[in-house]
This record gives C-alpha cells, structure tokens and sequence, in this order.
C-alpha cells in the first residue's frame, strides 16, 4: 500500500457510513414498506457497529494527515468517532418502537441520522475550516430534517423552523470567523493558522473580532447562555425519537468543533477567548440549573439541563490546560452517555397514545416498573454529580482542573450552582418513589430496547473500576492532540 492509499484510508469510517447511508436511501424501493424499514434498521445498527469497530481496531497511535492536510486521524478523533457512532446506535434502538407507533418509522430516518453521523465524524477529523465547515453543515442540514419529521405535528415544525433560522444565523457567524481567519493568515488550514496568529498582540483588533465571531458561534451550536433560546423549543417540540439524537451525538461534534478551532487554531489567544467562555460558561450554569426548577415537561427540563452541562463542558476547555482539555473530553462522553439513557427512558415509557414527556408521569413509577424506576435513580444520581456515578467523576475532573489553572472562583460557582441544580434531578426521584400514580398503565416488559436501557444505566456505575484508565485515554488523546 503507497503512501496515498494508506492516507486516503484514514477516513474508511466516513466513507463506510457515507457509502451504506445512500445504500440504505435506495434499497427499499426495491421492496414492500415494512420489509424495507426493517432492512433500513438492520443495516444502519450493523454500519455504526461496523464503522466503530474499524476505528478501534485501527486506533490511532499518532496524528497522521491526509487529503492535503485537510483531514486528521489522531486519538481524539478515533475516540470521538467511536463514541459517536455507539451513541447513535443507541439512538435507533431506543427509537424503533416510538416512530413505528407513530408512522415516523420510515427509511429516511436512519439515512439522515447516518448522513448526520458522517458530518459529525468529519468534524472530528477536519484539520482545515472547509472541511470542518463542511462536516458542520452536512450534520445540521440532516438534524433540520430530522426534527421536523414529524410534520404532520405543528410544534416539530415550528421548532425546525426556530432551528433553522438561528442555525442559520451561527453557521453564518462562523463562516464570518473563518473568512477574517483566512484573511489574516492567507490559509485555511489550522496549523498554518496557529502558527501566523502565534505572538499576535492581544490588542489587534481584527483577530479579536475574529475570536469574537467564532466564540459566539460555538456557543450558538452549544446551546450556551447567552445563545440558548433554541435548546428548551427544540427537545420540547422535536419527536423524542429525534430529540434523544439532538441531545446526545452532536454534544460529541460539538466538542470536536471546539477542540479543533480554539485549541488546535487559536490555543495562542486563550487568553483572548478565555474571559468570554468563563461569562457564557458561568451564565449557562446559572442559567440551566435555576430554570430548570420550574419545569414541568421532562423534555423541556433535560434541555436546561443540558444547557448547564455545556456549562461545565466549557469551564474544562477555559481552564487553557491538558487536564482542562482532557477533563472536558472525559465530560463530553459521559454526559453523551447519560443524555441517550435519560431520552431512552422517555422512549421506553412511551406508548402509542401516550408520550410520556411529563414530570406528572413519573409519579409512582417505582409501583409500576420498580426496575425501571431503580435505573432512573442512578441516572438522575449521575446527571446530579452524586458519587459513586461516573457523573460525580466527570464534574470532579472539571472543577480539578479549574482549581489547578487558579481559577478557584470559577469553580466556587459552578460547584454552588451544581448543587442547586440537584434539587431537579432529586425532584424525579421523589416524584417516582413517593407520588401515587396517575395512570394505571404499565411499563413493557425489559427486551430489546430494555435490554440496551438497563445495561446503558448501569454502565454509569459499573465504568467506576476503568474511570482511571477513561481519564488516561482521554488525557493522551489530548497530549497527542496536534493540527
């Protein structure tokens, strides 16, 4: 194999998902509807497993570009990849039952979540803003789509509307970024960009409008505090089949967008970008852990949520450290995780005339389904960082790495606002073991998606022994991070 061939096999995985996701578009023309779904199903759970075990059989042990130097392959892709791929096949799993029961369950689902999965594993790789530009449009377009599937359902499509247009407006904010990048430094690509900006004086104005632009936009696709107007609308609005997909693989682009344009291009003007992640970070932490107290759709409540958890994400990559980054690494695939097992559960509670999206339909759940109700227990311990869940681990490693940048009054607040957010996620315990029940129906028996639910939950507890061994991946695939 030439020295081209072997660079041009770097992106297999994308090429793996990209090639099946058309393959899956066309083929079930060719045959009866159900027949077809069920052959779209299958063969979009085999790609994503297909495509994540080729990644970890051919980890990365250092980066190595191709195309140009417009595509990577380091550690933290590979690790993203994986997890973006079984997070995704998490996804369609716990989505079978709730679009069939709803006519949602058709092909074109799964080939937009496949499309969405290959520009997100693009992201992760891009070493060049066009190809990260490219990865980021490719995965918004197919979400667009994918939460106004439902378009019988005035909501869905008034959320991919609001969606839309303010995706719109951050991808055109960002391109704006990247223009006055490109027109600083003469190149689109990272390295190249880094290198040019290195020894910048912190008062040209150009740059810092640069950085200012870039910030704001990563924060838009973040759903982040002053920018997260779309995050509560959308999970509300968007099907929960859609909805579990928004909540928990994008997190993992988000943080690869992240990494590669403020670590890997603009890490020499941290301390420009700094100050503005400490405000959106601390805004956001506020922000998603108070509101959410005052919701009473469970939806509506994980977007808050989530809003806050950006918030930590973001204090991990402003402490400007490797154990900031690799802290926030760590972060992004645990809640990653914990977001698929939270809409996993609205899914499985989920019947045909009934979604289930409530806070009131929790009540007594432990009377109904004491199983399940014992996996929303962890759940909600982890979300809320109580030890000993890999949840309280992936806020520890944040507020470390705050502590040891100097940044103690940074991580005072987010550990303040941490526990206030706690009373939310206790509120759903409480409700599921102490409320009487509101409806007599009961929960399905543990197969299929149940099956993937509690091993999902209780990996949360039982990663506890390889928590160590997780933050020494995540923190060489940091130190081998390189544009």
């Amino acid at each position: 194999m030439n020295l081209h061939t072997l660079k041009a096999a770097l992106a297999t995985p994308e090429m793996i998902v990209g090639f099946m996701a058309c393959l899956i578009l066309v083929a079930p023309l060719y045959m009866r509807r159900e027949t077809g779904i069920r052959l779209a199903y299958s063969l979009s759970i085999l790609t994503l497993v297909l495509a994540a075990a080729h990644v970890a059989m051919h980890f990365s042990t250092g980066p190595v570009a191709g195309f140009n130097n417009m595509f990577i392959d380091d550690p933290m892709s590979d690790l993203l990849k994986i997890t973006i791929c079984l997070v995704t096949a998490g996804v369609f799993v716990y989505s079978r039952r709730y679009n069939r029961d709803r006519g949602l369950d058709s092909a074109e689902y799964y080939v937009l979540g496949l499309f969405g999965v290959t520009g997100m594993m693009v992201m992760a790789s891009a070493n060049h803003l066009l190809t990260l530009y490219l990865g980021l449009e490719l995965m918004s377009l197919c979400l667009y789509a994918m939460i106004a599937f439902y378009r019988d359902d005035k909501l869905a499509v008034e959320s991919a509307m609001k969606y839309f247009v303010l995706g719109a407006l951050a991808s055109s904010i960002l391109l704006y970024g990247m223009s006055l990048l490109y027109g600083l430094t003469g190149s689109l690509e990272l390295s190249v960009i880094r290198g040019a900006l290195a020894g910048t004086a912190g008062d040209n104005v150009v740059v810092a409008l640069a950085v200012v632009f870039i910030v704001v936009a990563l924060a838009f696709k973040l759903g982040a505090v002053p920018f997260h107007m779309w995050v509560p609308d959308v999970y509300q609005g968007a099907p929960t089949s859609t909805t579990a997909f928004v909540g928990a693989a994008p997190k993992i682009a988000a943080f690869a967008i992240t990494a590669r344009l403020l670590i890997g291009g603009l890490e020499d003007l941290h301390g420009m970008w700094q100050q503005m992640l400490i405000i959106i970070a601390l805004l956001s932490i506020v922000t998603g852990n108070v509101v959410a107290i005052a919701q009473s759709n469970l939806k509506r409540m994980l977007a808050y949520s989530t809003i806050s958890h950006m918030g930590f994400f973001l204090c991990g990559i402003l402490a400007g450290t490797d154990a900031g980054y690799s802290a926030a690494l760590f972060y992004v695939i645990i809640y990653a995780t914990m977001s698929l097992a939270a809409f996993g559960v609205i899914l499985y509670l989920a019947d045909r005339d009934h979604e289930s999206d409530r806070l009131d339909d929790l009540r007594g759940l432990s009377r109904r389904s004491p199983w399940t109700a014992f996996l929303l227990l962890i759940l909600m311990f982890s979300m809320a960082g109580v030890p000993p869940t890999a949840g309280f681990f992936a806020k520890f490693s944040v507020i470390q790495a705050l502590v040891n940048a100097g940044l103690v009054w940074v991580a005072a607040v987010a550990v303040v606002f941490a526990v206030v957010g706690a009373f939310y996620y206790l509120r759903v315990i409480k409700l599921a073991y102490f409320d009487a029940p509101e409806t007599d129906i009961e929960t399905p028996a543990p197969a299929g998606a149940g099956t993937l639910l509690t091993v999902n939950i209780l990996l949360i507890v039982a990663i506890l022994p390889w928590i160590g061994s997780l933050l020494a991946l995540c923190a060489d695939a940091m130190r081998q991070f390189a544009v």
